[in-house]
């Protein structure tokens, strides 16, 4: 099944374009890592797929559903954790977790608070205040969050950003996890993220989705020896 599906996707601000006719294919389960220097379009493109703005023009299905048509419909099967951390200082790990629950009323919320902290290894940090944790406990947390409705796509927005070594390896452990049970779509400027993450990466440049392909399929089609060489040869048109 393909859950993302796009055509002609376009995006302008005023007279300039952001995002160039964009044909993109993400399948169910997969992780697709969506790369861009800054400026590239990314973002704007992840916002229209995540409904969060409309696209000037063009067509997004979302697990078949249109992303006009069927709005509300869409934001029932998808989250995001965005680069800011999304969770409420002042309150515990607990309470953020109970307090979204509420949120999305979930109907087995005891049981789906308990799956989490066990996937993403709360136990000790649970009845923290958020604002006290470290910048790698809190992105657990705010990609925990972002699972409490058990979205069918997930977007993670640069997960890792600022992370040290440690708990940057701990978060892949847990996206590692997620792979295959639901969709989902990475930003990253850390091209071994991608590369160790990902089922499949497209590139953007000025716009437009330039490649895509499987980390080994880029790197063999840029004529490189590794993918970060692959990933600037790309996105500069051949330069490196």
């Amino acid at each position: 099944m393909i859950s993302i599906e796009t055509k002609n996707l376009t995006k302008k601000f005023k007279e300039k374009t952001v995002v160039n006719g964009i044909e993109l294919r993400i399948n169910e389960g997969e992780l697709f890592a969506l790369l861009g220097t800054n400026g590239a379009g990314k973002t704007t493109t992840i916002k229209m797929l995540s409904t969060l703005i409309l696209p000037t023009d063009g067509e997004i299905k979302i697990n078949g559903l249109d992303i006009i048509k069927d709005r509300q419909k869409i934001k029932e099967i998808i989250n995001v954790s965005p680069q800011e951390t999304a969770i409420a200082p002042n309150l515990s790990v607990k309470e953020n977790l109970e307090f979204m629950a509420g949120v999305y009323q979930i109907p087995n919320k005891e049981e789906k608070i308990n799956e989490l902290v066990k996937m993403f290894k709360l136990e000790e940090v649970l009845n923290q205040k958020a604002k006290t944790l470290s910048g790698g406990w809190q992105r657990k947390v705010s990609i925990a969050i972002a699972l409490i409705n058990e979205p069918k796509i997930l977007f993670l927005d640069e997960p890792t950003l600022g992370l040290d070594v440690i708990a940057r390896k701990e978060l892949w452990n847990v996206i590692e996890k997620l792979k295959g049970k639901i969709t989902i779509i990475l930003t990253t400027h850390y091209m071994e993220e991608a590369e160790s993450l990902s089922d499949i990466i497209g590139i953007m440049a000025k716009g437009n989705l330039v490649d895509v392909g499987t980390a080994k399929e880029l790197i063999k089609r840029a004529g490189t020896k590794n993918f970060e060489d692959a990933f600037v040869k790309i996105a500069t048109g051949g330069e490196l």
